[in-house]
């Protein structure tokens, strides 16, 4: 994600991405029928009721007060009636938590800027789902810059000469590249390999666009992996610090195309886990 020209890469990178009621009825009206003295017997035989069921009739007859007997109270005090469940259907107010809405371009719909940049297991996280403040600005990181050197003085040794040719971008900034790519190539395609104002990496300082000096016509290209620079780059960056931020294959969790060119420094210890594990920063730090 820079501002060079990055046609190429872009072709390259979309093809990874890629009831009724009814009415009542009448009842007419009909005449009472007399029943004879003497009807027949009934189909069930009439059984006399004992003392007890008289009892119990009395017990049930409404209107009729029962006295309450102590022994009664003891026994009501003992089994007071249990209270209904906060766990039943019903009464339940567990709160469901909804799945927030991605638009096409993999961000989260309405989401605000937050006042605070995300920090998990110490690293600094700036993707499509954790953006940065608009105010965040730490300019270039020292330590990345430093590791930077290192490894292009080392690099020199093997005959390549590396420029790290864009680093820290401010949100003003990226928000004239984003717009410009829009304008150029259309929302879909910009969001694969441009990030959205406050949720490029570059913002943190701590991404690196690497190239070889000389060799500009691979700058922000996916031909620069292809390259003799770029291949030694990619086996020895972790040595430095320094970890392939969208790596190829993983455009599904990284949200942009591959971008061989683009790396982000972590530390040597995180970056060679990373590296030997062949993972991406969001699978190393655990997130979506």
């Amino acid at each position: 994600m820079n501002d060079w020209d990055v046609e190429k890469s872009i072709k390259k990178g979309q093809e990874a991405m890629g009831m009724s009621v009814s009415e009542e009825e009448e009842v007419p009206e009909t005449e009472p029928i007399e029943l004879p003295d003497s009807a027949g017997e009934p189909d069930e035989p009439v059984v006399e009721p004992d003392a007890d069921a008289d009892a119990t009739k009395e017990e049930t007859e409404p209107g009729k007060v029962q006295e309450v007997t102590p022994e009664q109270k003891k026994t009501e005090q003992k089994n007071p009636p249990s209270k209904p469940s906060k766990n039943t259907d019903a009464g339940s107010s567990t709160e469901v938590k909804q799945t927030p809405s991605i638009d096409n371009g993999g961000y989260i719909e309405g989401q605000v800027l937050p006042k605070e940049p995300k920090i998990i297991k110490g690293i600094l996280l700036a993707n499509k789902k954790y953006p940065l403040p608009t105010t965040y600005a730490p300019g270039e990181d020292k330590k990345a810059r430093a590791a930077f050197e290192k490894m292009a003085a080392e690099a020199k040794l093997a005959d390549f000469n590396l420029n790290a040719f864009s680093t820290y971008r401010s949100f003003e900034y990226q928000t004239t590249l984003y717009d410009r790519y829009v304008a150029r190539d259309g929302k879909k395609a910009a969001d694969t390999y441009s990030a959205r104002p406050g949720y490029s990496e570059h913002q943190t300082g701590l991404a690196f666009d690497i190239g070889e000096v000389n060799f500009e016509q691979h700058f922000a290209s996916s031909s620069f992996g292809e390259t003799a620079a770029g291949k030694w780059v990619a086996a020895n960056a972790h040595r430095f610090g320094f970890v392939m931020r969208y790596p190829e294959g993983k455009e599904q969790i990284t949200g942009y195309m591959h971008e061989s060119w683009h790396f982000r420094y972590v530390g040597t210890e995180i970056a060679a886990e990373i590296f030997n594990r062949n993972l991406t920063l969001e699978e190393y730090l655990g997130v979506q």
